[in-house]
């Protein structure tokens, strides 16, 4: 029986381990946090990467379910971050997963051992070593699958100048009430960029949202019904026809950004990540969110911007992604955190055959559902009854070239892949023997 151990007990995690005990595998989970659902568990320890109080997923959850256990039928068409972690721990309960889990533990180092060190057949074993309590252990498995997550290290900008107020990144936004009577700055045009100006502004005394170039924002219902539910019957079409197809159903419906005091995207729909919000244009409408043009430099409480004009914030709050960090690994053995990230089906190592990442990658849609096809391609391959491809560096080197949308060039979009498009592709792999 294989030895296998999986970092971290979020929704990729326990969907790999469950498909791993499925093959019969011995599975042993390392988590640094309390509770099954990595950043859907809420918390307000700033060490503890979680969702804000208010989160609701930003995919319906027609398409955000494990096919090995389906989102409760009473559940809203767009769950809270409560109702996600009940999910998942009611996922780990069911599979019977909590006793193969030892939280609160910390993965310091993780090392391939050499070949001599290594005893079945032939295959190197990894050196795990952990921390709890402030006591490291050395563990040895045959295999290892890693799912950190890839929202937990923060990307900050840096701008000419000094801000004398209180400068955070969103990570560390927990409850809005922190905002209460505040001016506050918000930089960003990403999901959690609008979340925080929207509900920051429900509370504070103002709210100013800056962008550096125009986005895609898509409202999370059209015609009734969830808009990535729309999208999947417009799925038939050829991509190019069906971005031309979003964009105008996007522009019937709220009409364009430069109506609001944003500037237009500068290149088609897909070319980054769109944007799940339902408010924004509706706060902006009323008041209580003003547009801003890019920072151009800080000075005390004062920002300028690129346009001349200038604001002066108490807060300014940073959404601005985050950086791919593994730092159980040495930077010269493997580092993603820039560039592209050269994993086959975004899982597979060219070169280390027991080495697995499920759920490294950022779909337009849900990661987990993506992330369970993963792990039962990874199970299976580990009972023998799959076996990847003799080309699998050549294979790496077209999905780089070929990514399944042509999108700017961003830290942000190193791991986008197309949620049906992705999908097809691991369920044809899941079809091999």
């Amino acid at each position: 029986m294989k030895k296998v151990c999986v970092i971290g007990a979020g929704p990729s995690g326990i969907t790999a381990a469950k498909n791993l005990l499925d093959e019969g595998m011995d599975v042993t989970i390392f988590d640094y946090g309390k509770e099954v659902g990595g950043n859907w568990v809420f918390s307000e320890d700033e060490s503890h990467s979680s969702v804000f109080e208010t989160t609701h997923i930003i995919s319906s959850k027609t398409l955000s379910q494990y096919e090995d256990f389906p989102i409760p039928d009473d559940y809203p068409d767009y769950p809270s971050h409560q109702q996600l972690a009940d999910y998942f721990q009611a996922y780990a309960k069911q599979f019977n997963l909590y006793q193969h889990i030892d939280f609160q533990t910390l993965v310091n180092k993780c090392t391939l051992l050499p070949s001599s060190d290594s005893t079945s057949n032939g295959q190197q074993k990894w050196e795990i070593i952990t921390e709890k309590n402030g006591v490291e252990t050395t563990h040895i498995f045959d295999a290892l699958v890693v799912c950190n997550g890839h929202h937990w290290l923060p990307r900050t900008p840096q701008y000419p100048g000094h801000f004398d107020g209180e400068f955070i990144h969103s990570h560390y936004v927990k409850r809005f009430s922190h905002f209460k009577d505040k001016s506050v700055l918000v930089i960003g045009g990403g999901n959690s960029a609008c979340d925080v100006a929207v509900e920051s502004s429900r509370v504070a005394a103002r709210v100013d949202l800056s962008w550096r170039r125009g986005y895609w924002i898509a409202p999370k219902f059209m015609m009734g019904q969830p808009s990535d539910v729309i999208g999947l019957k417009l799925n038939f079409l050829p991509l190019s026809i069906w971005k031309k197809m979003i964009a105008l159903s996007l522009k019937i419906r709220q009409g364009t950004n430069d109506m609001y005091g944003f500037p237009k995207p500068e290149h088609p729909f897909g070319s980054h990540h769109p944007t799940i919000n339902e408010d924004l244009f509706y706060t902006i409408r009323h008041g209580k969110i003003k547009p801003r043009p890019d920072i151009d430099r800080l000075d005390g409480f004062k920002v300028y911007f690129k346009d001349g004009s200038v604001g002066e914030y108490d807060v300014i709050v940073a959404c601005t992604g985050y950086i791919i960090a593994h730092p159980f690994f040495e930077k010269n053995f493997i580092d993603y955190s820039e560039g592209d990230v050269p994993l086959w089906l975004r899982m597979m190592h060219p070169t280390i055959e027991n080495l697995y990442f499920i759920g490294l990658f950022q779909p337009l849609g849900c990661i987990w559902p993506g992330s369970e096809l993963q792990s039962k391609i990874m199970a299976r391959e580990l009972a023998g009854k799959w076996k990847r491809p003799s080309n699998i560096t050549q294979l790496i080197d077209n999905e780089l070239k070929h990514p399944d949308l042509d999108q700017i060039k961003t830290p942000r979009h190193t791991i986008t892949v197309h949620y049906h498009r992705f999908r097809n592709r691991l369920l044809k792999q899941l079809e091999r023997r």
